[in-house]
C-alpha cells in the first residue's frame, strides 16, 4: 500500500511562491552536525525492513546484499580518478562568489557549486526576476552561504578543463542528495537537509527531494535561527512527524549545542539512502597500516583512510568507535568514514582556514617523511611539527614510476604547500621538485615590476595571452605587444614561444594579471614606481603614454600609478600640437617633479629626464669583454643567476644557456650552485648601458681568447668564422648571437646540411654553434651566416675537447651535491665511474631487472632489457655488473649484466679501429663498448658543434653500431676511460662503375693529366691543363659518391689556383658544350672531360666506357641515387639533375616538394651543383629517361598522403586531380571537406595544389578524400558531415546531408558518399503538388545541399529512400512558396506512396546509381504533352510578369504547352507566356513544331500548312536549315561580346537590364549612326522614365548624353531646356560641371567660361569648382586669369582648404602652365607648411619632369633636413637613393649615402644628449 501511495500520489496545487522583502544579511544557519537526533528505534523497526527488501532488488550478482558492500581490499584515500557522477559527499565551504561556491571535499579535493545547482524553487526565482529586470529581491550567493558552512552535496558532473585536468561540479539540489528517498522511508527523527522552497505567513515549506512530500518548517521551530529565511536557504532540520503515509512532514531546527544521537539499524538505514554527515557506532574490524576496516549498523563496512583517523589515538581491533559517513559511492558500494573530532563530537565546528595564518604557496626545507602509504601518499611532517600530507602523485615527477624508497631515501625533503583542506584539517603539500622550484604558485606571489618568463598561448583581439605556469596566465594587452603597434602581431609571436615580460598590474583576488613585452620597458634598470611614494622628486623612471591631450601627456607607470607630463615640460623645444609628436603607448623616460602621495597626483617632466637619465643608468664598468672573471652567485632563478664580479662586486647575469656549451648540463649545474658560491673561468661576453653578461661556455671562452670574433659590424666580412650561440627560432631560420651584441640571421636553407622542413626541431636556444658570414648588408647593418657543416671548418680536436668538458663538468656537479648534502649514498654515487663492476642482488626481474646493494643503500639500480638478454636471473641471485651511467640527482644507477661486458677487459692501442656498440644514452653523452675488449667509454652522440638531427632515425640510439678509432687508450681527464673519435657504420669504398672514355686534341681516354682550377662552378670545375688547354670536371666526378653528404657542395672542396691531378673520361663539344662518349679510341675532342676521383686515378685498375643507355637501364625503380642539381625548368617546372655528364634525369614538380607553400618557387629549395638523394620512380629505355623523386617515396600507397594538382572540375565526378609518378585521381564532392558547402566546387581552381588522402585505387585511377579528419586526424576539428563509407553505416530516421545528383520522374538523386546515392520520390520531395519532375529539376539543379532524413534502407539492395519533408528534416521547403502552388491533399499523397512504390519495385533491377535520365526516358509516354526539361537545356528561363498575364483562367498545362518546342529540337529557351524574346529566333520555326502545337508567334500560323505538300526529304533539309538556324542565332545571343545589330535586340536586352545607362547609351548611338536623332531623343526620354529613381548616376549618365547629343544636333534653346530639366531631377553641381566639359570640348570657349563664371557664384564653397575653372582657363593659355582666380578662392573657401588649393593650382601650373610659377607656389607654401611631407613628395614628383638634375638634388638635400619624424625621413632618403641610383654616378650615390649616415649619427647623439 505504501508503495502504490508512493507511484501514485495525489493532492491540490502548490501554493505559489512568495517573495519576502526581509533585510538581506548572511543566515547563521547551524551545520549538518549540530542538529539533534531522537533515537526512535520502535517507530523504525517495520522501515528498516521495508528499506532490506527494497534494497534487495537492484542487486547483481549471487548472494545477499551484504556481498554488495564487501571489505576493501586496500585502504586508500578518494581519489578524483575514482569518482563517479552520483557519488554523495561531504564538503565545507571554502569561498563564495557572485555565481560560484567552492567547495573543500574530503581528501584534499576541491568542488564547484554552481548557482543553477541550489534548487528548483531558488532556479525559477533567479529566471522571473533576471525576465522582469528586478534585480532588488535577488537573494545573492553570499547571502546563502558562508565559509565554513558543511553541506551534504552529490557529484553533478565531471568536467575535463582545456588542460585536461577534471574540474568536479557539485548539486545541493534535494532531488539529487534525497533521490534514494521515498514518502515511507521518512520517519520521525531523521535528520535530512534541504532547501526552503517558500515562506509563508506561518513558517516556510522546505524542498526535501522527496517525490510527493511537502515539508513545513513552522514558524515556532526556527527559534534557533536568529534572521528569517530565505529562498533557497539551505538547511538541515530533523524530522518531527510524519503524517497522511509521508504526505506532509513536519520540521525543526535544534539548536547547536544538542547532543546528537547515532543512527541505528532499527531505522531503516540502508546502502541506497545512507546519507553523508550521518553519525554511526561502529567497531574496527581490521587495521591495516593504511586505515581502518569497520563495520557498523549490524552489517554494513566502510573505510576510514590516514587523514581521518586522530593521529595521537591507537586502534585496535574490536573497540566501538563513533564514525561520521564521509562519503557514499552509490555504484561501488564504497563508504569512507572519519574518525576526527572535529566531525564526531557536539558543538565542534570546522575552520574553513588554517589558524596559523596564511600559508598556501610556502616552501619549507628540512621536511620529513614520517610515514608512507602507497595507495595515498605521505604524511610529511615540517621543521615546526605540522602535520602535512603530500598526495601520492606529488612524491614524484609526472612521467616517473612511484616509488617509496626514493621517498624514504632523502632523510630531508623541501616541500611546498600547496592547499588547506578544511574536511580534513590539514595541509597538502608537494616535494615535486618542479612544483618546489616553479617561481610562482599564485597570483599572489607575482608583484608589480617583475620579470616573468612565460609561454604565448594565444592571441586575441584585444592582446596575447601569456601562461606563466599550468595555471597562471596574464594578458599582454595589444599595445604592449611591442614598442610600436602591430598590424600582424600573428607574424611575430606563435603559439608555444618563450617571451620575457614585465608585470604591469597584478590584481591576486581577481586573477588579473597584465604584462608587457615593451622593450624598453622590459630592459630598463631604472627605478621602478610601483606606488606613489616609490615616485619620490628627482628619481627618472620609464613609463608608457596613455593619453595625449591638449595640455600634455599622462603617463602611466605599475600598479596605476600616473602623472601628468605639462605641455612645457615634454621638450626642450616649444611644442603647439602634442599628438603630433607623441602617440598612445610609448615609452619614455620621465623624472619626476612634484608628488603628492596623498592625493595621488604627479607632476612628471620629460624634458627634465633627459640628461638625468643617463646618469642613474650608467654604472661605472671595470671589466671589459674578453676578460677573465670570477663572481659570486647573489640571486639564483630558472632564467639564470645574478652575480658580483670579484673583487668590486660589479653587477652582471649569467644567462643559464651559458653555464655549459652541453644544453643537458646547463640545469645540472644551476641545481648544483647556491647563493653565495664562487664561479670561476667566467668571461665577459657583451655589456651596455644597463648591465654584464657572463658566459661560462669553454667555447665561447676559447673564441675571446684566442680573437675569434668582432667587436662591431665593420669588423664583420665574408667568409669569417665566427662561434656564437642560437638566440631565437622563427619559421624563416635561426638568430645567431654573437660576442659584442652582434646577431646574424642563419636563413632555413643555410641551417643545415640535410633539408629541414621545421626550424625548430633543428636547434635549441642557446646551443653554441660555429657560424661562417656569407652577406653582409651594408645598409641595414645585417649580415647572413651559414651552420652547414660542410662549408664551416671547426678547430682540430674541437669534439674532443667539448667531450671532455663536459664530462669534468657533469663530475664537478656530482661532487658538489655530495659534499653539500653530507649524504653518504651521495658520495658513494659521485665516487662511481663508467665500467666499474659492481657485486649485486637480483631484487625484481620484470622487462629489464632491479637490483640492490649494501653498498649503495636507497639507491635503484636497474637495468634495460636489452641489458639483460641471454642470462637468467631470479630474485635473491648474485650477480656482476657493470655501470653505465650514473643519475645522482635521482639516485639511480644504470648497469648491465651482458657476459661480454663484465668479461676481463682488453688492452686498447693507439689508433687501432673498433666497431663499437651503443649501450646507454643520455642526452648529450652516450655509452659504447669497444667491440670484444670489453672496454667502455663514453662519446658525445653529436660530432660537431652544429650538427642536428631532423629526424629520431637520424639520432644515435641503444644498439646502434658505430666505427670508432682510439686516440687516447687511457685519458686520465676522462677517470681512465679511453678517448675516442667515431663515424657512423663502418666506412665503405664506393666504387662508380660510370666510366666513360674521350679525348681532347692530344688527350685520349684514360690519360693522367695534371693542371691547374682555374674557375669553381657550383656545377662544374674549370682547369687550365699542362698544355695550355682548358678542361672540365663534373660536380659528379670530384669527390667520390659514398662521401657525398647530401645537401653538400662537392665543388666548393676544391679551391682557384690549386694544383690538381685528373683523368680524362670523356669530352665535350666547343660549340654546343654537350658531353660526348668516345665510341671509338681515337676519337678526339677540344674540351676534355675530367675526373678528380681517387678511385679512378688508379692506373692499375680496369676503366671502360659506359654508355648513357647502359647506365640508366642500370637504375631499377625504388633505387636510391645520389644526384646533383643541374638547372629548374620554369616552364616545364620541373627540376634537372645529373648522375654523371652524360645522364640527365628530370624530378617533376610533385617529386619535389612535400609543402603546398613551396610550389610557388621551388627552385628555391635546391641549388645548382648541390647534392641530393633521389629515389628512381620509371625508366624507359625509347626514348631513353629517367625520372626521380626527391620526397623519399617513388610510388603512392593507399592510406598516404601526397600533393596533387587540379586539372579539371566536373560537376557530375568531381575535382580531377593529377597525382606524383603520373597517376591520377578523382575527389567526389561529399570527400571535398568535413563540412559540405553550398558551392562546393568554388574552393579549387586549376592548376591549385593540394594535399590529398589516397582513399583507394580502381581502374588505374586513384580515389582521393581532401577531408581534415583525414588529411590532420590528430589536429582536425569535429566532423559535421561524417564520411559514409557503407550502407552499414546509416540508421533510419537518421539526419545526413548530400548533394543532388540528378532529378527525374523516379524522384531526386542525393549523392551520400562516393558510392552510396540516396532517392528522395516526388511525393517525398516537397508538401507542394508537383505532376512531375519539371519544378524540382529547376530549383534543384546538380550539386545543391540538402538536409534530408533516412526513411528506409534496403541492405540487401543497397538502396536508401530518403526524405525532403520540412517536417523530417527541419528545413524550409525545397520549393519557394512564391511559386504559388497547391498543397498536396493528404489523401493523395498516401496513393501516390504505393503507385511510386511499384515504380521503385520495379526500377530495382536497374544499376543501383543509374542516372536519372535514362529513368525518365524509359518512363516517357509518348501521349504526354507536357513541358519536358531535357538535359541539353541551357538553363535560360524567363517568366512572364503577373500584370502582362492575359490567360490566368486557362489551365496552366495549356499555357505551357503553347511554347514548348519538339522534343527533338534542344529547347534553349522557356518562355512561360506569349511574350516574343526575339523576331529572328521565332521565325526560325522548326517543321515538327506544327504538330506539337502553335508558334508563340503568329507569323508562323501560315505555314503551318505547308510542310504537308512537301517531300520528306525537303522536309529534312528544311528542318536541318532551321535546327542549324538556331543553334547559331544561340550562339550570338550567348556572346556577351557581340553588341546588338538592331533595335529588336536592344529591347531584348534593356527588358532584362532595364537600369542599365551603357545600354540605353548604346541604343542612342545606334540611332545616331543611322541619323535618327529623335528616335535617339525619345529613346533617352524612355530611358530617363525607366531607369529607377534610387540610380542617381545611371540617369545622369543618361541626362549628359541628352546633352551632348542637344549641343551636337539641337538648338541652343533645346540644349537649354534638357540643362533646366537635368538641374530639377539631379543634383545641380555635377549637371552644370558636365555641360561646361561638354562646352570646353565642342570648343565653345565663351559659353563654358560663363558658365563657369556662374558655377564660382553658386557653388562658391565647393573645392572642385575652383579647381575645374582653373584647369579650364590655364587650358586656354589664360595665366594671369588663373592667378586672379586662385586669390578669388583663397577668398571664399575655408582657411583650411587654402594650403590644397595651392597646391593643387601649382600643379596645374606644372601641367598646362609656366612650371617656374609652379614651383614658386611651392616653394611658397612649404616654406610655411614645411612638415607637410605629401606636397614634398608630389613636388619632387613633379620635378623630376619638369627640373634639372641640379634643381631635384637641391630639393633633395632641403627635404633631408626638416625637422620630422625618422620614418619620414627615411622615406625620402630611400627615394633619393633611388633617384641617384637611376640618373646619378657612383659619386653621387655614396654621397647621399654618407649624408645618410650623418643623419643617423646626429639623431643618435640628439638621443643620448
Amino acid at each position: 500500500m505504501a508503495s502504490m501511495e508512493e507511484d501514485f500520489p495525489r493532492g491540490g496545487p502548490a501554493k505559489k511562491l512568495t517573495e519576502s522583502k526581509t533585510k538581506v544579511e548572511r543566515t547563521e544557519v547551524d551545520n549538518l552536525f549540530q542538529s539533534n537526533e531522537q533515537a526512535e528505534t520502535k517507530k523504525r523497526k517495520g522501515a528498516g525492513k521495508d528499506a532490506d527488501q527494497k534494497f534487495k532488488k537492484p542487486k547483481t550478482g549471487t548472494g545477499d546484499h551484504l556481498t554488495l558492500n564487501a571489505e576493501a581490499k586496500c585502504v586508500e584515500i578518494l581519489h578524483i580518478k575514482n569518482l563517479q557522477e552520483g557519488t554523495l559527499l561531504l564538503g565545507c565551504v571554502k569561498e563564495v562568489t557572485d555565481f560560484e561556491v567552492t567547495v573543500g571535499l574530503p581528501c584534499g579535493m576541491e568542488g564547484f557549486l554552481s548557482i543553477m545547482n541550489i534548487c528548483d524553487s531558488y532556479t525559477k526565482l533567479l529566471n522571473e526576476q533576471l525576465d522582469s529586470d528586478d534585480t532588488e529581491e535577488i537573494c545573492s550567493l553570499q547571502h546563502l552561504f558562508y565559509p565554513g558552512m558543511v553541506l551534504r552535496c552529490v557529484l553533478a558532473k565531471l568536467d575535463v578543463r582545456k588542460e585536461g585536468s577534471l574540474s568536479i561540479q557539485l548539486s545541493i539540489n534535494p532531488k539529487l542528495v534525497n533521490k534514494a528517498l521515498s514518502s515511507s522511508s521518512l520517519k520521525a527523527g531523521m535528520a535530512l537537509s534541504g532547501c526552503v522552497e517558500s515562506v509563508e505567513d506561518h513558517g516556510c515549506i522546505v524542498d526535501i527531494g522527496v517525490s510527493g512530500t511537502k515539508a513545513f518548517l513552522p514558524k515556532k521551530a526556527q527559534e534557533n535561527i536568529p534572521e528569517e529565511l530565505k529562498v533557497g536557504q539551505y538547511l538541515t532540520f530533523q524530522v518531527e512527524g510524519v503524517k497522511n503515509d509521508g504526505r506532509v512532514v513536519h520540521l525543526s531546527v535544534r539548536p547547536p549545542t544538542a547532543v546528537r544521537a547515532c543512527a541505528e539499524s532499527q531505522q531503516g538505514w540502508n546502502l541506497t539512502n545512507l546519507l553523508p554527515g550521518l553519525l554511526v557506532q561502529a567497531t574496527i574490524k581490521k587495521v591495516t597500516k593504511h586505515g581502518l576496516i569497520l563495520q557498523f549498523l549490524s552489517s554494513f563496512t566502510g573505510q576510514v583512510d590516514v587523514l581521518h583517523m586522530e593521529p595521537e589515538q591507537s586502534y585496535t581491533e574490536g573497540n566501538e568507535v563513533r564514525a561520521c559517513v564521509l562519503y557514499v559511492e552509490p555504484s561501488t558500494r564504497l563508504l569512507g568514514l572519519s574518525l576526527r573530532s572535529y566531525l564526531v563530537q557536539p558543538g565542534a565546528r570546522l575552520e574553513h582556514a588554517p589558524a596559523g595564518g596564511e600559508r598556501i604557496g610556502e616552501v619549507v626545507k628540512d621536511c620529513k617523511v614520517v610515514a608512507t602509504h602507497h595507495m595515498s601518499g605521505a604524511m610529511v611532517v615540517l621543521p615546526d611539527k605540522t602535520l602535512t600530507f603530500a598526495h601520492r602523485n606529488h612524491l614524484k615527477e609526472p612521467n616517473e614510476p612511484p616509488t617509496d624508497n626514493r621517498v624514504l631515501a632523502k632523510t630531508t625533503h623541501t616541500c611546498r604547500i600547496l592547499s588547506f583542506s578544511p574536511m580534513d584539517q590539514i595541509y597538502f603539500v608537494s616535494v615535486r621538485k618542479s612544483v618546489v622550484e616553479r617561481r610562482f604558485h599564485r597570483y599572489h606571489d607575482i608583484q608589480a615590476g617583475q620579470l616573468v618568463e612565460g609561454t604565448v598561448s594565444v592571441l586575441i583581439e584585444h592582446g596575447m595571452v601569456v601562461h606563466l605556469s599550468s595555471h597562471i596566465k596574464g594578458l599582454v594587452p595589444r599595445t604592449h605587444l611591442s614598442d610600436i603597434l602591430l598590424k600582424n602581431p600573428e607574424r611575430k609571436y606563435v603559439p608555444g614561444m618563450k617571451i620575457k615580460c614585465r608585470v604591469l598590474s597584478v590584481d591576486a583576488e581577481k586573477k588579473n594579471l597584465y604584462l608587457s613585452r615593451k622593450k624598453a620597458l622590459v630592459e630598463s634598470s631604472l627605478p621602478l614606481f610601483l606606488s606613489y611614494a616609490d615616485a619620490r622628486p628627482g628619481l627618472v623612471s620609464h613609463g608608457y603614454v596613455v593619453s595625449v591631450k591638449d595640455f600634455g601627456c599622462i603617463v602611466r607607470f605599475y600598479n596605476d600609478v600616473r602623472g601628468l607630463v605639462p605641455l612645457n615640460e615634454l621638450s626642450s623645444q616649444p611644442i603647439i600640437n602634442p599628438e603630433e609628436m607623441f602617440y598612445v603607448g610609448q615609452v619614455l623616460k620621465a623624472k619626476v617633479l612634484q608628488c603628492n602621495p596623498d592625493k595621488a597626483k604627479l607632476v612628471l617632466s620629460f624634458k627634465a629626464a633627459e640628461g638625468d637619465a643617463e646618469e642613474v643608468a650608467n654604472p661605472q664598468f671595470d671589466c671589459e669583454v674578453g676578460q677573465r672573471l670570477e663572481a659570486r652567485i647573489q640571486k639564483k632563478s630558472v632564467t639564470g643567476l645574478e652575480v658580483a664580479i670579484l673583487p668590486d662586486d660589479i653587477r652582471a647575469v649569467i644567462p643559464t644557456m651559458h653555464l655549459s656549451d652541453h644544453l643537458s648540463n646547463c640545469p645540472l649545474l644551476l641545481e648544483s650552485m647556491q647563493e653565495g658560491d664562487t664561479i670561476s673561468n667566467l668571461i665577459c661576453f657583451s655589456k651596455n648601458k644597463r648591465n654584464i653578461a657572463i658566459s661560462k661556455k669553454p667555447t665561447v671562452r676559447w673564441s675571446l681568447e684566442q680573437g675569434v670574433f668582432a667587436k662591431n659590424f665593420s669588423e664583420v666580412t665574408v667568409g669569417m668564422q665566427l662561434i656564437g650561440w642560437i638566440k631565437n627560432l622563427m619559421p624563416y631560420g635561426v638568430f645567431v648571437e654573437f660576442p659584442y651584441g652582434l646577431v646574424g640571421l642563419a636563413p632555413k636553407s643555410a641551417m643545415t646540411d640535410k633539408f629541414i622542413s621545421n626550424t625548430a626541431i633543428a636547434f635549441q636556444p642557446g646551443q653554441t654553434v660555429m657560424a661562417k658570414v656569407t652577406n653582409l648588408d651594408e645598409e641595414k647593418q645585417r649580415f647572413l651566416v651559414t651552420l652547414k657543416i660542410s662549408e664551416v671548418m671547426c678547430p682540430e680536436g674541437d669534439a674532443q675537447t667539448r667531450l671532455i668538458n663536459g664530462l669534468q663538468e657533469r663530475r664537478a656537479v656530482a661532487e658538489t651535491l655530495a659534499v653539500r648534502e653530507d649524504s653518504d649514498l651521495r658520495q658513494q654515487l659521485a665516487a662511481l665511474i663508467v665500467g666499474q663492476k659492481l657485486k649485486l642482488t637480483v631484487d625484481t626481474v620484470d622487462s629489464g631487472a632491479r637490483f640492490k646493494s649494501d653498498n649503495l643503500a636507497g639507491a635503484t639500480i636497474k637495468a634495460t632489457e636489452d641489458q639483460v638478454i641471454g642470462v637468467e636471473l631470479t630474485s635473491g641471485q648474485k650477480v656482476t655488473a657493470v655501470v653505465l651511467h650514473v643519475d645522482i640527482l635521482s639516485s639511480c644507477v644504470h648497469v648491465s649484466i651482458l657476459p661480454k661486458l663484465v668479461a676481463k677487459k682488453k688492452s686498447l692501442a693507439e689508433g687501432s679501429k673498433h666497431t663499437a656498440t651503443v649501450q646507454h644514452i643520455d642526452q648529450d653523452f652516450a655509452t659504447v663498448s669497444l667491440g670484444d675488449t670489453a672496454q667502455l667509454t663514453v662519446i658525445q652522440t653529436s660530432s660537431h658543434l652544429n650538427e642536428v638531427f631532423p629526424s629520431e632515425s637520424d639520432k644515435l640510439k641503444a644498439g646502434m653500431s658505430l666505427s670508432v678509432e682510439v686516440i687516447e687508450p687511457r685519458c686520465q681527464e676522462l677517470q681512465g676511460l679511453a678517448l675516442v673519435s667515431w663515424v657512423f657504420g663502418s666506412p665503405k669504398e664506393h666504387v662508380s662503375t660510370f666510366k666513360h672514355w674521350a679525348s681532347s686534341r692530344g688527350h685520349r681516354f684514360g690519360d693522367i693529366v695534371r693542371g691547374k682550377v682555374r674557375a669553381v662552378k657550383p656545377a662544374s670545375i674549370q682547369v687550365t691543363l699542362e698544355d695550355g688547354r682548358t678542361g672540365s670536371v663534373h660536380v659528379s666526378e670530384v669527390v667520390e659518391l659514398a662521401e657525398v653528404r647530401p645537401g653538400s657542395f662537392p665543388t666548393s672542396t676544391v679551391q682557384v689556383g690549386s694544383e690538381i691531378t685528373a683523368r680524362v673520361i670523356g669530352g665535350r663539344e666547343v660549340s654546343t658544350h654537350r658531353f660526348l662518349p668516345f665510341s671509338h679510341p681515337k676519337f678526339k675532342y677540344n674540351i676534355p672531360e675530367l675526373t678528380l676521383i681517387p678511385s679512378k686515378l688508379d692506373e692499375n685498375k680496369d676503366f671502360k666506357p659506359v654508355t648513357p643507355e647502359e647506365k640508366i637501364n642500370g637504375y631499377t625503380v625504388g633505387e636510391e641515387v645520389t644526384c646533383f642539381v643541374s638547372k629548374f625548368n620554369q616552364k616545364r617546372k620541373t627540376l634537372e639533375v645529373t648522375t654523371d655528364p652524360c645522364v640527365t634525369m628530370t624530378v617533376d614538380l610533385l617529386g619535389m616538394i612535400t609543402d603546398p607553400k613551396y610550389s610557388s618557387h621551388p627552385e628555391k629549395l635546391y641549388k645548382i651543383g648541390q647534392a641530393v638523394l633521389a629515389k628512381v620512380v620509371e625508366v624507359n629505355s625509347d626514348p631513353i629517361s629517367c625520372t626521380l623523386s626527391l620526397t623519399g617515396v617513388h610510388q603512392l600507397e593507399k592510406g598516404s598522403v601526397t600533393l596533387g594538382v587540379v586539372t579539371n572540375i566536373h560537376p557530375q565526378f568531381g575535382v580531377q586531380v593529377k597525382l606524383p609518378f603520373g597517376n591520377m585521381g578523382t575527389v567526389a564532392v561529399t570527400d571535398l571537406s568535413d563540412a559540405y558547402r553550398p558551392t562546393p566546387f568554388d574552393a579549387y581552381s586549376k592548376d591549385k595544389l593540394l594535399r590529398c588522402f589516397l582513399l583507394g585505387n580502381e581502374n588505374g585511377k586513384w580515389q582521393l578524400s581532401l577531408r581534415p579528419s583525414r588529411l590532420y586526424p590528430q589536429q582536425s576539428k569535429p566532423v559535421k558531415d561524417l564520411e559514409v563509407l557503407s550502407v552499414d553505416h546509416l540508421k533510419e530516421g537518421k539526419t545526413i546531408r548530400g548533394y543532388v545528383k540528378s532529378v527525374g520522374q523516379h524522384g531526386v538523386f542525393i549523392r551520400l558518399s562516393t558510392s552510396i546515392t540516396g532517392r528522395a520520390q516526388l511525393q517525398q520531395c516537397t508538401k507542394y503538388l508537383v505532376k512531375d519532375d519539371t519544378v524540382l529539376s529547376k530549383h534543384l539543379p546538380l550539386n545543391t545541399l540538402l538536409t534530408t532524413k533516412i526513411c528506409s534502407i534496403d541492405q540487401e539492395e543497397g538502396l536508401v529512400h530518403l526524405s525532403l519533408l520540412p517536417e523530417d528534416t527541419g528545413k524550409p521547403d525545397v520549393l519557394p512558396e512564391t511559386l504559388g502552388l497547391q498543397l498536396r491533399p493528404a489523401g493523395e499523397e498516401k496513393k501516390k506512396n504505393k503507385k511510386t512504390t511499384s515504380v521503385s519495385k520495379a526500377a530495382t533491377t536497374k544499376k543501383k546509381r543509374a542516372a536519372s535520365e535514362s529513368v525518365q526516358k524509359q518512363l516517357e509516354s509518348p501521349i504526354t504533352k507536357k513541358a519536358k526539361t531535357d538535359d541539353n537545356d541551357s538553363g535560360v528561363e524567363v517568366y512572364f510578369r503577373e500584370e502582362e498575364d492575359k490567360s490566368d483562367k486557362e489551365p496552366k498545362s495549356n499555357s505551357v504547352k503553347k511554347v514548348t518546342p519538339s522534343a527533338a529540337v534542344p529547347s534553349r529557351l522557356q518562355v512561360a507566356a506569349g511574350f516574343s524574346w526575339d523576331a529572328h529566333l521565332s521565325s526560325l520555326k522548326p517543321a515538327s513544331a506544327a504538330q506539337e502545337g502553335d508558334s508563340s508567334d503568329g507569323e508562323d500560323q501560315d505555314h503551318s500548312n505547308k510542310p504537308q505538300k512537301r517531300s520528306r526529304h525537303e522536309l529534312q533539309q528544311e528542318k536541318k536549315a532551321a535546327e542549324k538556324a538556331l543553334v547559331q542565332r544561340e550562339t550570338e545571343l550567348m556572346d556577351p561580346s557581340l553588341r546588338p545589330q538592331d533595335a529588336a535586340a536592344f529591347e531584348r536586352l534593356i527588358l532584362g537590364s532595364p537600369n542599365s545607362s551603357l545600354l540605353w547609351l548604346q541604343y542612342m548611338a545606334h540611332h545616331l549612326q543611322a541619323t535618327q536623332i529623335e528616335q535617339a531623343r525619345a529613346v533617352a526620354e524612355r530611358a530617363l522614365k525607366t531607369i529607377s529613381f534610387r540610380e542617381e548616376q545611371e540617369k545622369l549618365n543618361v541626362w549628359v548624353a541628352l546633352l551632348n547629343l542637344e549641343n551636337m544636333y539641337g538648338s541652343e534653346e533645346s540644349l537649354k531646356v534638357v540643362f533646366e530639366r537635368a538641374q530639377q531631377f539631379c543634383e545641380p553641381m555635377p549637371v552644370y560641371q558636365q555641360l561646361a566639359d561638354i562646352y570646353a570640348k565642342s570648343n565653345k570657349t565663351k559659353e563654358a567660361e560663363g558658365l563657369y563664371k556662374t558655377m564660382v557664384k553658386r557653388f562658391r564653397q565647393n573645392k572642385a569648382v575652383w579647381l575645374s575653372y582653373g584647369t579650364f582657363l590655364l587650358q586656354q593659355g589664360q595665366s594671369d586669369g588663373a592667378t586672379v582666380l586662385l586669390q578669388r578662392a583663397l577668398k571664399s573657401l575655408p582657411t583650411k582648404e587654402s594650403v590644397d588649393v595651392i597646391a593643387k593650382f601649382a600643379q596645374l601650373e606644372f601641367r598646362y602652365g609656366d612650371p617656374e610659377k609652379g614651383r614658386t607656389m611651392f616653394d611658397k607654401v612649404l616654406t610655411s607648411y614645411p612638415k607637410r611631407t605629401d606636397l614634398w613628395s608630389v613636388f619632387l614628383d613633379l620635378m623630376f619632369k619638369h627640373g634639372s638634375q641640379k634643381e631635384v638634388r637641391a630639393l633633395f638635400d632641403r627635404v633631408i633636413a626638416l625637422s620630422v619624424s625618422v620614418k619620414k625621413i627615411k622615406f625620402f632618403f630611400k627615394r633619393y637613393l633611388e633617384y641617384e641610383k637611376k640618373h646619378g654616378t657612383p659619386q653621387t650615390i655614396q654621397a647621399v649615402k654618407e649624408k645618410a649616415v650623418e643623419f643617423v649619427e646626429a639623431r643618435g647623439n640628439e638621443a643620448a644628449n
